[in-house]
């Protein structure tokens, strides 16, 4: 026969209950290393100690933004470095959502790229532009050569008409003869 694969398994979940339950033991623990590592007392020590171990998660964040653990030798050297940045997490609480917000350059970009075919549109209906000052032009041609042809229909149709007139003036004395 055939040995299954990994995909035929069957998944284990873990509740949502037991994961926060977990987290609790693994702070509780963790408070207690700690405790003993400084004191030495163990859980007989301050009731204040252990109201904070049932206190809510802030003071939990407050503890570990106050005491970071430094790996390998950072605990030994003290080194100031001026161009390490330290990223601080902020709250929501701090975040400043209503100040002004920095673009990325492809934002600025696109912005710059549309405020400059507007001042170019502006420009171009004001007839200051090369492209403009030629279309300009060429109308001007064009209207020039649409005058003339008019003119010449005009003419050429005031001189058929007086031919016709001739025409039939000559018709009406020969008629009248």
């Amino acid at each position: 026969g055939r040995k299954g694969g990994h995909k035929g398994r069957a998944r284990q979940y873990t509740s949502p209950e037991e994961i926060d339950a977990q987290l609790q033991a693994e702070k509780q623990k963790a408070r207690e290393e700690e405790e003993q590592e400084e004191g030495g007392e163990g859980a007989t020590g301050d009731p204040k100690k252990e109201k904070k171990s049932l206190d809510s998660d802030e003071s939990d964040e407050d503890d570990e933004d106050y005491q970071q653990k430094r790996k390998g030798v950072e605990g030994l050297i003290d080194i100031e470095n001026p161009n390490r940045v330290v990223q601080a997490t902020k709250k929501v609480t701090q975040l400043d959502l209503d100040g002004p917000k920095e673009l990325s350059r492809r934002e600025r970009e696109e912005i710059e790229k549309q405020k400059a075919k507007e001042r170019y549109m502006k420009m171009h209906l004001a007839g200051k532009t090369e492209q403009a000052k030629a279309d300009l032009a060429r109308l001007a041609i064009i209207r020039k050569q649409r005058e003339e042809a008019a003119r010449k229909k005009e003419e050429e149709r005031k001189a058929k008409d007086e031919a016709a007139m001739a025409g039939k003036r000559l018709q009406s004395l020969s008629l009248n003869k």
